[in-house]
């Protein structure tokens, strides 16, 4: 059966779940997208991974994959393997001394995995045609468009008092306090800041 390659796109709040997330991933090579539900924690282990931050402890994903790799085991793929009954089904494709090992997993713990492993994330063409949603690529490009600076403005506006020195202690301080989702919120704003400088000087 044919893989069909997945990158993740966003990560947000669910509309219809209260309290949970959802992870979105499209086609690399079309213009389908991917929408799963998943809970409040493994949204915290795929957004941390993502802004390549550093917790003070490992987290459980991290724990996983420090394991994985001190007995020398690679996760070359992860696999949205199956669909039944609403209910998404993931599987880690690994390898060790050439042998190959399929590893059952929830997709959300296997989309976290993915992030840390730096391996693809592949589906089948049923599954993109059971819970699959076509985006229009201009309709896509204006919501993004209208979306960003909007939300520039929340973060600027919610740490435009603090100078970028404070700003550093409150990013070590959520990191410390494993406050992922501030912390990255506090990252954007020291970045768009730096390239406000930098644009600046040029």
């Amino acid at each position: 059966m044919e893989k069909i390659e997945l990158n993740i796109v966003a990560l947000s709040h669910s509309v219809t779940h209260s309290h949970n997330y959802a992870v979105v991933l499209g086609e690399s090579q079309g213009n389908r997208r991917l929408p799963i539900v998943i809970g409040g924690f493994e949204a915290q282990a795929i957004a941390v991974a993502m802004e390549d931050m550093i917790p003070s402890r490992p987290l459980t994903h991290d724990l996983f994959k420090n394991a994985l790799d001190t007995y020398d085991i690679e996760v070359r793929e992860v696999i949205v393997n199956n669909l039944l009954d609403g209910v998404f089904h993931a599987q880690l494709v690994c390898e060790r001394n050439g042998e190959v090992y399929e590893i059952d997993s929830r997709t959300s713990d296997a989309i976290a995995m993915a992030v840390r492993c730096g391996c693809p994330i592949y589906t089948y063409e049923f599954i993109l045609e059971a819970a699959g949603v076509a985006v229009e690529e201009t309709e896509g490009e204006a919501t993004e468009e209208k979306a960003g600076p909007k939300k520039k403005r929340s973060r600027a506006k919610s740490f435009k008092e603090l100078s970028l020195e404070d700003l550093n202690t409150l990013l070590e301080k959520m990191i410390t306090e494993e406050d992922y989702e501030k912390a990255a919120k506090i990252r954007d704003e020291i970045k768009r800041r730096e390239d406000q400088s930098q644009s600046s000087k040029t």
